[in-house]
């Protein structure tokens, strides 16, 4: 099984940064994409930003230039830089990896659990 586990959320006043990780544990091949998204009261799931093992990334209109993601293959780890946070970045910010449990066989979407962002003064 694959598990996923994000830290680094927390409480910081506008204007602040964080920085999101997600680690995934567990037995597989490689790790062809990783995401975040991020959930807003009333259950809406925003994607935020994606990359892929090849360094390519993608980036919400809502928080590019703000907001940037990498990885670390080793670690099986992907990172959210986030700056310049405002209020209306609060919410649950939850990884999504796509993983290759074996050479050669299809792909599996797994989540993690989440980690709170409040953007308040």
């Amino acid at each position: 099984q694959v598990q996923l586990v994000e830290s680094g959320g927390g409480l910081v006043q506008p204007g602040g940064s964080l920085r999101l990780s997600c680690v995934a544990s567990g037995n597989f091949y490689n790790i062809p994409t990783m995401a975040w998204y991020r959930q807003f009261p009333g259950n809406y799931r925003e994607f935020v930003a994606a990359m892929v093992s090849g360094g390519g990334s993608n980036v919400a209109d809502s928080v590019k230039g703000r907001f940037a993601i990498s990885r670390d293959n080793a670690k099986n780890t992907a990172y959210l830089q986030m700056n310049n946070l405002k209020p209306e970045d609060t919410a649950v910010y939850i990884c999504k990896f796509t993983v290759r449990k074996n050479a050669g066989r299809p792909t599996t979407d797994y989540w993690g659990q989440g980690t709170r962002v409040t953007v308040s003064s």
